[in-house]
């Protein structure tokens, strides 16, 4: 029986990329916003005009854009906190790395322009005070993540953590990872290509780059997972050198790396990016959802994937009213049910939303197997 064999290719890119820079000072903001409306709103602040704080009624949409010198952020809020934007945005590119002027970007001296402003009503009004009813995970990975972006994703992780730590000293905020694996019979069996492209102090040499790169970011990750790599075509830094990075060497635009976001281009994407976004955005709440839907229904054992291309170990209609019993999917409910209205979007900014082993992250607990499990048994009668 011939076997089916395919290559599939997924990348990441580290806290330092532009494009992640303003995904995270976009999520910093929406963090203050949310987190200053819920003390003032447990303080019973009211304002001139009679409207009490309450964290319920907050609503965001923050753009940032970036270029060499420069931070603008722009967009809507509605709030009663007043949050400094200023001091936001430094904060946030300061804990990049970003702090001095010969990385390409210095948080100090920066502009920051701050270009945002109050939102009108009608554009929450779709989801205020609604409970009006209106999907992805794999199993090849302990978290339920497809096995090319998990990779990715961490290696971009260990870049980051190498540079902070000063184990790799020469190293730069902005960096990419990509990593190809090869597929027999849909299940992966080993990493055939991977990519890692890194800004660099001036005076790294290549050979030392390249070897690092493998001893500290490709070797640690690849190795913990167990898949088999070491004959894969390595490419560090393949264009040359990278000295100049971040802002300085290329524009960056809050929600232009949502494959990144996701599934590495394994599982469908609406289109609307996460970052910058209130919990009522369902660009943002209901993609969290779709992920805690997806990773139960597959810990429950009824499927590989959540659209099963004929592969779940139900009929996909069984599938779909076992979950209509156990999961909500109402926007109010949904934001209730996975708690959105904490301050806890920075950290989902960098290296993926999804696949993360962080309390926080709520979409990712498997809490729902076993009524899952239930459901099924009750429909399938």
């Amino acid at each position: 029986m011939a076997h089916k064999n395919y290559y599939f290719t997924s990348e990441s890119v580290t806290e330092g990329h532009p494009d992640k820079m303003c995904d995270q000072i976009s999520d910093a903001i929406v963090d203050a916003i949310l987190a200053k409306e819920a003390k003032l709103q447990a303080a019973g602040y009211v304002d001139a005009d009679g409207n009490p704080a309450n964290v319920d009624n907050v609503r965001c949409a923050v753009e940032t854009f970036t270029t060499t010198g420069t931070v603008v952020v722009m967009g809507e809020v509605r709030t009663e906190a007043y949050v400094d934007v200023q001091k936001i945005v430094r904060e946030t590119v300061r804990g990049i790395g970003y702090d001095r002027a010969k990385y390409g970007f210095d948080c100090d001296t920066c502009g920051v322009i701050n270009m945002i402003h109050e939102q009108s009503p009608d554009i929450a009004q779709g989801v205020d005070g609604t409970y009006a009813r209106a999907d992805d995970a794999s199993d090849e990975t302990d978290v339920l993540m497809p096995m090319p972006i998990y990779l990715a994703q961490r290696m971009a992780e260990r870049l980051a953590a190498v540079r902070k730590s000063g184990e790799v000293g020469y190293l730069r905020p902005d960096g990419k990872t990509q990593v190809t694996v090869r597929y027999e019979d849909d299940k992966p069996v080993e990493v055939t290509a991977i990519v890692v492209s890194t800004q660099h102090d001036a005076k790294a040499e290549h050979d030392q780059i390249e070897h690092d790169m493998v001893e500290h970011v490709i070797a640690p990750v690849l190795d913990e997972v167990g898949i088999k790599w070491r004959d894969a075509d390595i490419y560090v830094n393949p264009t040359g050198r990278f000295v100049v990075g971040g802002p300085m060497g290329d524009t960056g635009l809050t929600g232009r790396k949502i494959i990144v976001d996701t599934y590495g281009g394994m599982g469908r994407h609406g289109g609307g990016c996460f970052s910058g976004k209130d919990c009522t955005k369902v660009d943002r709440s209901a993609a969290y959802a779709a992920r805690w839907v997806a990773k139960n229904v597959v810990a429950a054992g009824l499927s590989i994937m959540v659209d099963t291309f004929g592969t779940g170990a139900y009929d996909d209609e069984l599938i779909e009213k076992a979950v209509e019993k156990v999961f909500d999917l109402r926007p109010g409910a949904i934001i209730r049910d996975l708690d959105l209205r904490r301050p806890i979007f920075q950290k989902t900014a960098a290296y993926g939303h999804f696949g993360r082993k962080d309390p926080d992250f709520t979409w990712e607990a498997t809490n729902r197997v076993d009524e899952l499990k239930a459901a099924i048994a009750e429909v399938a009668e």
